[in-house]
């Protein structure tokens, strides 16, 4: 299951209360991206702090590994389970506050579109011209940006690269199989889990 499947399915149970009781409700409808963005923070962070791996690569028995800097060898142990603090953040940040910040750019984006579809263009200042160059060049970003995760994505299917997509690279991070080790560790750390919990 992908966080975007989650997303949607909160999103028709929002609409549907909002609707039956919009009294009580419609803060919900108003406040979906913010209380969405809370959940995928809570939810991304739970799987990163125990599995180093998102919510969907952790299905898929994966694990996010920090990446070597360049330049510097491989290392020959085998990698930790966990990640470094700042690949964590870096892993959240991009995982969950990129997705939120995109969305509520594109639809700032389509009101300023849908505004300069109806106005009447007399003499324009230098901020006016500035929203219409930012409303021109998006797409074209947007599809440079789809374009350089495909490149990537052909680069990692060769062998050219360690990590799978642009994401991953600004993460410091690849994806990793989990092994046999990985899996007796975090079966042993939900152990001492339980049993910290029953002992309380």
């Amino acid at each position: 299951m992908r966080v975007s499947d989650a997303k949607e399915l909160i999103s028709v149970i929002i609409n549907v209360l909002a609707e039956s009781n919009p009294s009580r409700f419609s803060f919900l409808f108003r406040f979906y991206d913010e209380l969405f963005l809370f959940l995928d923070l809570m939810l991304q962070n739970h799987f990163l702090s125990v599995s180093s791996a998102s919510f969907s690569e952790n299905f898929y028995g994966l694990k996010r590994v920090c990446s070597p800097a360049a330049g510097s060898p491989a290392p020959r142990l085998p990698v930790s389970l966990f990640l470094s603090r700042k690949s964590h953040w870096r892993s959240l940040l991009l995982l969950c506050v990129a997705p939120y910040l995109r969305v509520k750019l594109e639809a700032v984006l389509a009101r300023q579109r849908d505004e300069e579809d109806f106005s009447i263009r007399l003499d324009q200042s230098r901020v006016q011209k500035m929203r219409r160059a930012v409303l021109v060049l998006f797409p074209f970003v947007g599809g440079a940006w789809r374009g350089a995760a495909f490149i990537q994505q052909l680069l990692y299917l060769f062998g050219a690269t360690k990590t799978q997509n642009p994401l991953l690279w600004l993460a410091g991070v690849r994806l990793a199989r989990l092994s046999g080790d990985d899996l007796k560790e975090l079966e042993l750390r939900s152990r001492r889990e339980e049993r910290l919990e029953g002992g309380r």
